[in-house]
């Protein structure tokens, strides 16, 4: 039976116990003034598991075909193992996290011990940043070939090599050693930094994806905050060289030991996928044949994609002002309260801390809302207010107010990266996962080593108060563009508008474009 109005054909299939319920509609009247790609929709589950809404698949290519189909509903199972799969690669993703932040903390000391200059040691940290960028291309080309568990093994692997390395560079003249093995450790980075949103949608149902990938993130960010956390503890700051290359080996060791470890846990623990489905839109996405997808014609619809093109930049910017103030934050502590190593570890913990708290929170409330754009703007916006108070509040001599303005950053700062994750599948559905979030990651690498080294610079010259009002002015570029980006969407709803449509029977399913309330509401 087919139901029919001035824009479109509606053709919809009876469902049973047995068969799924496909509900396509397709543009019976061209338009030409609808943008390309705006001619058909159909309504699908979303790309590896997630229901996606209709408003989220504007630019795709319907299905060939007036009718719908009856399609025998493949069995779907969640499985409990799928939280050791989250755990073991959060796991995995803080070991790496830890040592990208190790020296910075300490930044003051390990100049003195390899007798080296301030930007020598924030390269220690950015070359994570820079490894990720010519890198990610092929590492997503291998996720998307191979499958997760090849890309987190490989990722685990230079993670234990890297470590390892390093336990041999704990001498004053072994500079370069250490810095290898950074290098090493920075590429097991590009393995790790972009699969919590592939991870969540093979392993997780749909009401968990969003929580899943939040908690991915957030094993990556509990590393950060031990990293900022232990290093001051376990490397104080003493004069005697031969005591401090102790101290440090310490370090090296419990570091390289706990990589091994993960190591072997992956080899026997970490599987690609379960055995059935989570979802019956993960099992739609098996169904399709590998030689059907192009990875490069998949990138090239992504960077013509206006409102992700517009994603990518506000992301990296956010996210780049993110990575310059950890890397940063011992020289803007210890400018400001000398002698204050450890609390300056203890800052960086409050930051990441609250961020932990923030991308949960964000996590939960998308499972429950899908209010991705609105959240994003608002985490955005408070990103903003939370930087200028930081920068406001740093020279005021009280470590305590310090500390609370930090860890309001962090909750905003840190909690919009799972929610750039997500607002980036909304967009670029039905795109790969794993593509637009290693496109997202690219963005914040590029951002991040120039925010590190322009701020450095800034600060060495004028102060913390002109590097930190530096980031604060492209944090409001990035919360400007994200507003427009919402424009741009609202802006291809609009076009729908007038084709509000209600049909009814006796079960009910809901598919809304976008946020300008055009919806679809089909029952049967």
């Amino acid at each position: 039976m087919a139901f029919t109005c001035p824009s479109f054909g509606l053709s919809r299939s009876w469902s049973s116990d047995r068969f799924d319920t496909n509900v396509s509609l397709h543009h019976s009247c061209p338009d030409p003034n609808l943008a390309p790609g705006l001619a058909s929709l159909q309504w699908s589950p979303g790309p590896l598991g997630r229901a996606i809404s209709i408003g989220s698949q504007l630019g795709s290519v319907a299905l060939q075909g007036d009718h719908a189909q009856l399609v025998p509903k493949p069995e779907t199972k969640l499985y409990h193992r799928r939280w050791l799969m989250l755990f073991l690669f959060s796991a995995v993703s803080a070991s790496n996290a830890f040592m990208w932040l190790q020296y910075g903390i300490i930044s003051n000391i390990f100049m003195r011990f390899y007798n080296i200059d301030s930007l020598a040691i924030d390269w220690l940290s950015m070359i994570y940043l820079l490894t990720y960028i010519p890198l990610i291309l092929p590492v997503l080309w291998l996720l998307d070939n191979r499958g997760i568990r090849d890309v987190v093994l490989v990722g685990a692997a230079f993670n234990c090599i890297g470590a390892w390395i390093k336990i041999g560079s704990a001498s004053p003249d072994l500079f370069a050693v250490t810095f290898f093995g950074q290098f090493v450790c920075s590429v097991a980075t590009v393995f790790v930094l972009g699969i919590p949103s592939y991870l969540a949608s093979v392993w997780f149902g749909e009401t968990e994806v969003s929580t899943a990938c939040s908690i991915g993130v957030l094993g990556n960010q509990l590393g950060i905050a031990i990293g900022f956390l232990v290093p001051p503890i376990l490397v104080p700051n003493v004069d005697d060289l031969d005591e401090l290359a102790h101290h440090i080996s310490i370090m090296f060791y419990i570091t390289a030991g706990v990589a091994t470890l993960l190591f072997i846990l992956v080899v026997f623990v970490f599987q690609e996928r379960p055995e059935l489905p989570p979802t019956q839109a993960q099992a739609t996405a098996r169904s399709i044949p590998p030689e059907q997808y192009s990875y490069t014609a998949s990138i090239l619809r992504l960077l013509r994609n206006r409102p992700f093109i517009f994603l990518i930049v506000t992301y990296g910017l956010n996210v780049g002002c993110f990575y310059a103030v950890g890397t940063l934050l011992n020289r803007m502590i210890i400018d400001h309260y000398p002698g204050e190593e450890v609390n300056a570890g203890r800052i960086g913990l409050t930051i990441i801390i609250a961020g932990m708290v923030g991308s949960l929170i964000c996590g939960i409330w998308l499972d429950r809302t899908k209010t991705y754009k609105q959240t994003t703007l608002a985490v955005y916006s408070m990103s903003l207010v939370g930087m200028i108070i930081y920068a406001a509040t740093l020279n005021l001599g009280h470590l305590w107010v310090v500390f609370i303005t930090a860890g309001a950053l962090g909750f905003f700062m840190t909690g919009y990266l799972p929610l750039g994750f997500e607002f980036a599948v909304e967009l670029t559905y039905p795109e790969s996962e794993g593509t637009s979030s290693g496109l997202l990651n690219c963005s914040a690498q590029v951002f991040g080593i120039i925010f590190t080294i322009c701020q450095g610079k800034i600060i060495d010259r004028f102060g913390t108060l002109a590097g930190n009002i530096f980031l604060c002015v492209f944090l409001l570029i990035g919360t400007i563009m994200t507003g427009k980006t919402l424009f741009f969407d609202r802006q291809t709803c609009a076009m729908w508008s007038h084709s509000r449509l209600l049909i009814s029977s006796h079960c009910t399913r809901t598919v809304f474009v976008c946020d300008c309330y055009c919806f679809y509401e089909f029952k049967c």
